[in-house]
């Protein structure tokens, strides 16, 4: 049952609001108004994935997430670009001595006016295991990043917005690259992923996976070790897999020189 009611929506907040309406998932401005308030109610939340092996994690003294960038650190910038997009609730999986580390700078989040909940890994075969941690303790769709990237510059709320239109169990951002080989190649039709290959030898689309997404609880429930390898070829295989495409990049931290110019 639904009821009529009048309030009164700031310029700023209706813009946001007509940006959902597409004529096609969300026919018209009481539907993505319903929408909008579903989602906050909600409370998006958000999970940083640094989970896998210790030492492959390692960049100097520390590591990955941790590393200093100028005067914050890889994981600081992750946690306020997501909070400046409306994410307020975060977890973040790692294994004991890096989610120690992420824990020394980080606290419990008041600091950046979000709550951080902490998820110890002990052992895993891939990002799906570590991802599946958070199983039970998310009740709609929340955004997923993985720690050692710098992605300030990709629009998360073009992202979440897609994702609520499409309706799909996951979407993925895409961007371009000149060696997608080396990386998640991916087959657009539309808004649609139609194929998902991990570092394929030849790779035919210079589309490729960059590690952010959007997911319903439901995407936990796929069998396999590894999302590129195993969860986002099936979504795709089975028309389940959406994409948002992305004219920005994020910034992969792996190496000491990665560092700068962030």
């Amino acid at each position: 049952m639904k009821r009529k009611i009048s309030i009164t929506i700031g310029e700023g907040t209706l813009r946001q609001i007509d940006s959902l309406v597409d004529g096609v998932y969300i026919r018209n401005r009481s539907q993505a108004i319903e929408q909008f308030v579903r989602n906050s109610i909600s409370n998006q939340c958000a999970v940083i994935l640094c989970g896998g092996k210790e030492q492959a994690l390692r960049l100097g003294r520390g590591y990955r997430p941790t590393a200093r960038v100028k005067n914050s650190t890889v994981i600081e910038l992750a946690v306020r670009t997501m909070r400046e997009h409306g994410f307020k609730r975060m977890f973040i999986i790692a294994r004991h001595n890096v989610l120690t580390d992420i824990f020394r700078i980080l606290k419990d989040g008041n600091r950046y006016a979000v709550k951080i909940n902490y998820i110890e890994e002990v052992r895993s075969a891939g990002t799906a295991d570590s991802l599946r941690l958070v199983r039970g303790r998310v009740s709609s769709a929340f955004l997923t990043v993985y720690g050692d990237i710098v992605f300030s510059r990709i629009n998360i709320e073009e992202l979440w917005n897609q994702h609520i239109k499409q309706k799909a169990v996951a979407t993925i951002v895409l961007t371009t690259s000149s060696a997608p080989s080396s990386k998640g190649s991916v087959k657009v039709e539309g808004n649609r992923v139609v194929a998902f290959e991990q570092k394929v030898r030849r790779a035919e689309s210079y589309l490729v996976f960059s590690p952010i997404f959007v997911a319903e609880p439901e995407f936990l429930d796929y069998a396999g070790s590894s999302l590129e390898k195993d969860v986002f070829p099936e979504l795709a295989a089975r028309g389940m897999l959406s994409a948002y495409i992305s004219s920005e990049k994020e910034r992969h931290i792996h190496r000491q020189a990665d560092l700068g110019g962030v």
